[in-house]
């Protein structure tokens, strides 16, 4: 499995570090000739209806205060900021299959999509802005105040921290989760969450708990949603999972030596079925069975798996 094929993995930004610390610099860069802004509201973005590409403003167009801004920084030497969009410009496309212009505001051939949807045309540029964007701006709604003692913070940093009077920092939050490819012979452990539809499938998965490594956190995942226990866990990938600040880490296991395969418990508050499928089977899912997206690390995985990239 190649990393630099993991959906919205990025690496393609120059995040420029040294600008995020100067309001001089951060100021120069907005004014910079072909400066850009990427305008969110929740999780829909704005698309070229021709291209499908982002419809990425000037900055002149877009008049945002400093403390609005969050500089994403640099692709192909062009700064590029994001800036939360007002509700009404993306009104009634919150659904992930929201078709056309939305809103009162809408803009000539630009419609709102949800990330979900528009992702799957953009360059892996363009994915890599959406999802640092997604992230910072999702964390800063949540990080007005100061969660060690309630007081006000105000944004710092080009949009990557936020700071009390007081001087304390806060910076944006992620949080792991592990998620794991579980396979038994030519066969591979999919899980069905208590609140999907009926016949959506997935790689089991889970957040990892304080004071705990990655592997342990496969391990007792695993046991807890499946019953069953794995053997040697090896690493794979990982992927930035903005909704809203995930960091998702992808694993390989086999079932442990001794195992029943078909001694499977199903947690009840977690998953509703428990399955093994077949290579056949996920190359060529029935009618009625849902699998991982192609954005998600759990379908790039499990589709690697499918091809025979891996055993």
């Amino acid at each position: 499995m190649s990393v630099e094929r993991v959906p919205l993995a990025g690496g393609l930004i120059d995040r420029d570090a040294p600008t995020r610390g100067s309001a001089e610099a951060l100021e120069a860069a907005w004014a910079a000739p072909g400066a850009l802004v990427l305008r969110v509201s929740g999780p829909n973005i704005p698309v070229t209806e021709a291209s499908r590409g982002l419809a990425l403003l000037p900055t002149s167009a877009v008049p945002t205060p400093a403390s609005e801004r969050v500089y994403l920084g640099r692709r192909d030497g062009t700064p590029v900021f994001a800036v939360a969009a007002n509700a009404e410009a993306s009104e009634g496309a919150g659904d992930a299959g929201a078709e056309g212009p939305a809103g009162p505001a809408a803009e000539p051939g630009v419609s709102w999509r949800h990330t979900f949807q528009a992702a799957l045309h953009l360059e892996p540029a363009e994915r890599e802005l959406v999802t640092m964007a997604l992230a910072v701006l999702r964390w800063h709604e949540s990080a007005t105040f100061s969660p060690r003692d309630g007081e006000p913070t105000e944004v710092a940093d080009g949009g990557w921290s936020r700071r009390t009077a007081g001087g304390a920092e806060l910076f944006p939050r992620t949080d792991p989760a592990v998620i794991v490819l579980i396979t038994h012979g030519d066969r591979v452990l999919l899980g069905s969450n208590v609140l999907w539809e009926s016949g959506r499938f997935s790689l089991l998965a889970g957040f990892v708990e304080a004071g705990e490594t990655l592997e342990n956190a496969v391990r007792r995942e695993v046991f807890e949603e499946a019953g069953v226990r794995v053997g040697e866990v090896t690493y794979v990938a990982s992927q930035p999972w903005p909704f809203p600040r995930s960091l998702m880490l992808g694993f390989r296991a086999e079932l442990a030596e001794g195992q029943d395969p078909e001694a499977l418990i199903a947690d009840p508050t977690e998953i509703s079925e428990l399955r093994w499928f077949t290579r056949d089977e996920v190359r060529s899912p029935h009618a009625g069975l849902g699998l991982p997206g192609a954005l998600s690390i759990a379908g790039w995985m499990l589709d690697s798996w499918a091809r025979g990239d891996v055993s």
